[in-house]
């Protein structure tokens, strides 16, 4: 399952006042891991950058100038979120930003359900609790002490560590979601743990661990399987 985190910051809050994107980072997620593949582009609004914008990415007018138009990078964005659901937090500000873009260049608008909203999904998951991403960081214990200003690559990559705990922690399959919700795995102190006294035979084949010793290698460096560390 192919998802793509994608956060875009901007010159302002409405698109339908001229408001424009000035930067797209993505990154993309294979069965929720990361494979170290991004999509980052800063952008050339066409326009003044206002102070208050300004303030929160730190992204000059001077140093945008010389960037590519949305219309020159408009290809290769589709290309790299085709077929894939996005991951947005605060999805509908970033696709009525993005939809808006597309649409000024002749290109046809993303639905709606193409994206997840993962604020939609803090704030079910935890009624009443602050969901912002800096939040969320907080409550999950990832490191965002690099993130001094809003800057979309960044924001996508701690967004695809927030959305792997939102969706269960980093073993969702096994029900450990509420192991997370501190940064701390609860321990069952009446679960007994003993040594099976004749291992089990492996069901894997040769072919199998194979393939998947390639996957993992193909993953990359930047992917999260490969920064985890296994202690005995």
């Amino acid at each position: 399952m192919r998802e793509i985190v994608l956060d875009t910051e901007t010159t302002g809050l409405d698109p339908t006042t001229g408001d424009r994107i000035v930067e797209i980072g993505a990154v993309e997620l294979l069965n929720h891991l990361p494979t170290g593949k991004t999509f980052h582009k800063y952008l050339n609004p066409e326009r003044n950058m206002p102070e208050e914008a300004q303030a929160v990415h730190g992204l000059t007018e001077e140093f945008l100038k010389d960037k590519p138009i949305f219309s020159q990078i408009a290809d290769d964005f589709l290309a790299f979120i085709k077929g894939s659901r996005l991951v947005i937090h605060n999805a509908s500000f970033d696709m009525k930003f993005i939809n808006a873009e597309l649409a000024l260049v002749g290109k046809t608008m993303l639905p709606a359900d193409t994206a997840i909203d993962t604020l939609g999904i803090a704030r079910k998951k935890f009624p009443g609790s602050p969901a912002s991403l800096d939040a969320l960081c907080r409550r999950f214990n990832i490191d965002n002490s690099k993130r001094t200003l809003h800057g979309a690559l960044l924001d996508s990559e701690i967004l695809a560590e927030v959305y792997l705990e939102l969706i269960g922690g980093r073993q969702p399959d096994f029900g450990l979601s509420d192991a997370y919700n501190t940064g701390k795995r609860k321990v069952d102190e009446e679960r007994k743990v003993f040594n099976r006294p004749k291992p089990l035979k492996t069901r894997l084949t040769v072919k199998e661990k194979e393939a998947h010793t390639e996957f993992v290698k193909n993953l990359g460096a930047r992917a999260m399987w490969n920064k985890l560390v296994i202690k005995s």
